[in-house]
Parts: C-alpha cells; sequence; structure tokens
C-alpha cells in the first residue's frame, strides 16, 4: 500500500506566558489556518499551553494530569479543525511534574505523551522530574511519529534510539533561547541526515522574562536538507513529510545497517 504524505504545520509562536486561556484561544486560531492550509498536523513549541520560564511554583501551579481541562481543551480544537496537534504542557502524575509534550489525532483521540528526558540546567531541573521513557511513538497517517523536547535532540543517542526503533518523523517542540543558534543551524539538521528520519523542530520567538528565544524552526528531510525554515518572528509554515523521501535516503546509503553495534558497547558502560 502507497502511503501519501503527511502535511505538517510548524506553529513558531505562543500565547502569552502564564495564560492557559490565551494559548487555547491562539491554537484554535492557528488549528484552523493549518486546517485551511490543508495540514494533517499541526506543531507547536515546547510548553506551548502554559509558558517555560514562569518559576516552578508556576509550574506546579499549572500542571495537571495527561488527561486533565487543557488536554481535553486542545483535544476539542483538534476534533473541531480534523488537525491533530502536538502541544506541549506541564504533566502532573503523583508528586511529580514533567515537560511533556502530547499527540492527539483529528477526532482528539490521545495517541501519546512524551515527558522530556534531558533537563537544561536549573530552570528545568528546578521545576520538572527527568522522565524514563527514551522512546515515544504513534502512528499518524501511516507514518510512525516520534517524541522528543528541546534538549533532547542535542543528544545522539536520543534520536538514533528513535531511528532503531523505527521513527520516520520525528517531532521536537522546543524552547530554546538566544544566542544558541547552531542548534538549530548545525546540529538538528544532522540529526535528521545521520538517522535518516523527517525532523520537526518546532521553537519559540519571543521573549519571556530575561529569555529571548531563537526563533528558526525547521523542517528537515531525511537527507539534512531544509524543507522549511523560519526566521526570527511569528510563523506558520506548511510542508510535507514524504515517506518516499525516507525509503529514497535509506536505500541509497543506510547509516542504521551498516552500525556495527559491538564495537560501541563501552560507550554505554
Amino acid at each position: 500500500m502507497t502511503r501519501g504524505p503527511l502535511r505538517v504545520a510548524l506553529d513558531q509562536g505562543t500565547g502569552h506566558s502564564g495564560d492557559p486561556a490565551h494559548a487555547l484561544h491562539r491554537l484554535a486560531d492557528r488549528a484552523k489556518a493549518a486546517a485551511d492550509a490543508g495540514a494533517h498536523l499541526l506543531v507547536g513549541p515546547e510548553m506551548s499551553l502554559t509558558g517555560y520560564n514562569l518559576g516552578p511554583d508556576a509550574i506546579a501551579g499549572l500542571a495537571e494530569p495527561f488527561d486533565g481541562p487543557l488536554s481535553a481543551a486542545v483535544a476539542a480544537i483538534a476534533a473541531d479543525t480534523g488537525v491533530a496537534i502536538v502541544h506541549g504542557f506541564p504533566e502532573r502524575a503523583g508528586g511529580a511534574v514533567y515537560n511533556a509534550v502530547q499527540l492527539v489525532d483529528a477526532t482528539g483521540a490521545r495517541l501519546a505523551t512524551y515527558r522530556k528526558t534531558h533537563l537544561f540546567g536549573d530552570l528545568d531541573r528546578g521545576a520538572f522530574t527527568p522522565g524514563t521513557a527514551p522512546v515515544v511513538q504513534a502512528d499518524l497517517g501511516g507514518i510512525r511519529v516520534g517524541l522528543l523536547v528541546c534538549y533532547d535532540v542535542e543528544f545522539p543517542e536520543a534520536v538514533r534510539a528513535h531511528a532503531l526503533a523505527g521513527t520516520e518523523f520525528l517531532v521536537v517542540p522546543t524552547a530554546l533561547m538566544l544566542p544558541f543558534t547552531e542548534v538549530p543551524e548545525r546540529v538538528v539538521p544532522v540529526r535528521a541526515l545521520e538517522n535518516q528520519v523527517h525532523l520537526a523542530y518546532v521553537n519559540r520567538c519571543d521573549a519571556e522574562g530575561e529569555l529571548r528565544y531563537a526563533g528558526r524552526s525547521v523542517l528537515l528531510a531525511p537527507d539534512g536538507s531544509e524543507t522549511l525554515r523560519a526566521g526570527s518572528g511569528e510563523e506558520l509554515l506548511v510542508g510535507d513529510v514524504d515517506p518516499d523521501a525516507l525509503a529514497l535516503a535509506r536505500r541509497e546509503q543506510c547509516y542504521l545497517d551498516d552500525r556495527r553495534p559491538g564495537l560501541y558497547r563501552t560507550l554505554t558502560t
């Protein structure tokens, strides 16, 4: 059976920090725009529903379970517009708070929830517990979609684990601040190339407290080339994830097939 392209919208922009109601209103508008552009999936930045640089107490106050009111509202937006959505939020589970992203399909059904595993500095470590599941995936439109969050993608092992587990399209909501533009411009394209996966890196572009976010969101093909690239301001970019491009990249030279795992054991001991 031939699989068609998955049309994806990258939302480089966020709502007012600490104001989930505004974020949901904005998300509904962006989802409608994505639907009008023929997109099947809308991806927003890290912690898109609440804001990121809020401090541990504020984050804890906004945290809720994966099936809480915020996620239910996102599901309703997805069902209303017919567009699957990846959104970021602080997830409360037991006594812990996680930096989480969730994928719901075009009917609003929850497909996957991922908790950020690599925490960045005091900002993350002061507010969140690290996740323990390195690979979280779901099938969407016949394509295996994997989830990471921001700093996770800077670790080669995290992306390689996805490639080995069959991820074809890796989605990475992000809140990368200036001056670290080498990550979207240099590191992330290499991750797509060396693992031969489609990769969406969707960043913020505004300011939050003392942080100024870098923008530069990108959709990459399995050969590391840019399908879409944002600048430093708010944008909604729409492009296709083509399974044929992935098959071609891996047919011409497959890094995954040519690995020699026996040589690498000392790297994990």
